[in-house]
């Protein structure tokens, strides 16, 4: 059987993951990787792990059993208080836990995109957010964040491709892969423009717990929620994720969201996966309500520290025409090269001579764009690494530059 032939039309718009191609790399002799974005394993709270899936399993099969697709019951009420810490009020009836954020953004995209509506995400955004909503054939447009561009504009746009705005998708906390924060102006800016083109915001909080510097400005949804009053007036869907504070490997996230939407998520879950996982979900929430503040300090601890490591090891070694975002947390410094230089011709001279990994920019770019940059992740490296590292690149862009010359 000729199965490409057979195909749905929407298989086309796949493509592979080039951060996950590029950890394929991690296990090759001599490479100093800050390709992906991922947690540092040796942080993992692998003894409350332990502990609580022995507990789990301890006199209870219900924990290898079938379980409910919104999610396992203690868990979500302990995401109900967490949210209400970031100031945002709901109950256990506006909360789906997922196999991942990931999964909410997919089931996010199959909800409101039909082919030819338009999602607007940021220039660049995260490429993982680009791939699910590719898969239900969307335009997408530039989110203009602090701009000036009229609602009007983005829907003359839409009507276009032949369809119409349905989403706003942004990372407003350390943002996947610039690593920048949107103020306080400019998330109620989305709101507004949202509210103008009467459709959802999707706030991906994957990084929001990993804050090191300044002062935490509320997530969108409990802005709105200021505005409206009620979880159920407002148009914005929070995704949350306990890969980037406790384990990925659990695949254990969740959305917050007004209860049309949730009702509508679970029935997708019901006909994908049933439900996430019910041991995990156990676990998770049992290492969460067991010390989830104390350990994300540590883990905070340990990233700021790289995280400086590599803004001084970049101000020392970069060559001039080259500039990087100040992050204030989460796991990436985006770094715009001259415009003559392009990452991935970069990345694979990088791979042949010195020896360092990290993603070119024109994968989180919708429309190819952005080949001039590229992605460094601090959260695996030590600070040795980094130095080193960084040194290897600067020599590597002086090199290329002079080459363009």
């Amino acid at each position: 059987m000729r199965f490409e032939e057979n195909f749905a039309t929407r298989v086309s718009r796949q493509k592979a993951s080039e951060i996950r191609e590029l950890l394929k790399l991690l296990d090759q002799p001599g490479i100093l990787s800050f390709a992906g974005g991922i947690p540092d394993p040796a942080l993992f709270p692998t003894q409350a792990f332990g502990q609580a899936f022995t507990d789990a399993l301890e006199g209870n099969a219900q924990a290898l059993q079938y379980s409910v697709s919104e999610g396992y019951l203690p868990l979500r009420e302990w995401i109900v208080s967490e949210m209400a810490r970031n100031g945002v009020t709901c109950s256990v009836d506006n909360i789906m836990i997922t196999s991942g954020s990931q999964q909410a953004l997919d089931y996010l995209g199959k909800l409101f995109l039909s082919p030819g509506d338009t999602a607007l995400v940021g220039w660049p955004t995260y490429l993982g957010a680009l791939a699910a909503f590719n898969a239900y054939e969307p335009a997408f447009d530039q989110l203009s964040i602090n701009g000036n561009r009229a609602a009007e504009d983005y829907q003359s746009k839409a009507a276009a491709t032949g369809g119409q705005v349905k989403f706003a998708y942004l990372s407003a906390d350390f943002a996947n892969p610039t690593g920048e924060t949107v103020d306080r102006q400019g998330r109620e800016g989305v709101l507004q423009l949202a509210d103008a083109l009467d459709c959802a915001v999707i706030e991906d909080a994957a990084y929001q717990s990993l804050r090191y510097d300044g002062a935490p400005v509320p997530p969108i949804l409990a802005l709105e929620q200021a505005q409206k009053g009620s979880i159920e007036a407002c148009r914005t869907i929070y995704c949350g994720s306990f890969s980037k504070t406790l384990s990925p490997g659990l695949r254990v996230g969740w959305v917050v969201a007004a209860t049309p939407v949730i009702k509508q998520l679970v029935l997708m879950k019901q006909a994908a996966d049933l439900h996430s996982a019910t041991i995990n979900q156990m676990a998770i929430h049992r290492v969460a309500e067991g010390g989830f503040d104390a350990h994300v300090a540590g883990v905070r601890d340990v990233y700021r520290r790289r995280r400086d490591a590599m803004l001084q090891a970049l101000d020392r070694f970069m060559p001039k025409g080259v500039q990087w975002t100040k992050p204030e947390g989460g796991m990436f410094v985006w770094v715009t090269l001259p415009a003559e230089l392009d990452g991935a011709d970069l990345l694979a001279r990088s791979l042949q001579t010195e020896k360092v990994a990290f993603v070119p920019g024109r994968a989180f770019f919708a429309d190819g764009s952005g080949g001039n940059s590229i992605r460094l992740s601090f959260s695996c490296a030590d600070e040795t690494m980094i130095a080193e590292g960084m040194a290897r690149l600067g020599r590597l862009i002086t090199a290329a530059k002079v080459g363009q010359a």
